[in-house]
């Protein structure tokens, strides 16, 4: 099963992005502050102190993005409510960052962080199709052309158990055995 690997993949990529982020915004506000840099009259220790709170506060996001990952590893369930929807922000984070990576810094930023956007969607996808279970009917279950799979039931008061009506109804004219696969639409009030 692919789904644990994947798991694992993420985890790990989205702690080694929370400790690269918050180094690098912390490293650039040390420099902003070592230099006394300023862009368009802004107060260098005010860019140094934002610069560093930014890499703080996206370093932690993406912390626990990798601990909802790991989590999904450990337990081998797909994430649910809050964890479910740090996934995804973070994978809809992957796809602005990748854009705006394209521009700024170049194609290998851009192919790592659709990289790291691919694992995060399929990560929340084989959990979401692993929990829904199999789309059609499985080969081999169930009554093939032919059969009757009311045959061998006894029958019972208006024809055979669980296809006939309630004690002292009627049943349908061929005595139930072909009960219909879904009940009769609602008259409609308009």
């Amino acid at each position: 099963m692919v789904r644990r690997p994947v798991a694992w993949v993420v985890a790990v990529v989205l702690f080694a992005e929370a400790v690269g982020v918050a180094g690098l915004n912390w490293m650039l506000g040390t420099m902003v502050d070592q230099q006394h840099m300023s862009l368009a009259g802004l107060d260098p220790d005010a860019m140094a102190t934002s610069s560093k709170a930014a890499g703080v506060v996206f370093g932690l996001y993406f912390a626990v993005c990798g601990l909802v990952a790991l989590l999904v590893a450990l337990r081998g369930r797909r994430p649910a409510g809050f964890g479910r929807v740090l996934l995804i922000s973070a994978a809809v984070v992957h796809g602005l960052l990748g854009a705006f990576a394209w521009g700024l810094v170049g194609a290998t930023a851009f192919l790592f962080m659709m990289v790291v956007l691919g694992l995060i969607v399929l990560l929340l996808m084989t959990y979401d199709r692993a929990e829904a279970g199999p789309a059609g009917p499985v080969p081999g279950d169930g009554p093939q052309d032919g059969d009757d799979p009311a045959r061998d039931v006894p029958a019972g008061p208006g024809g055979p158990a669980g296809h006939g009506p309630a004690e002292g109804g009627t049943g349908p004219a061929d005595g139930g055995r072909h009960a219909p696969l879904t009940p009769p639409a609602e008259p409609s009030a308009s």
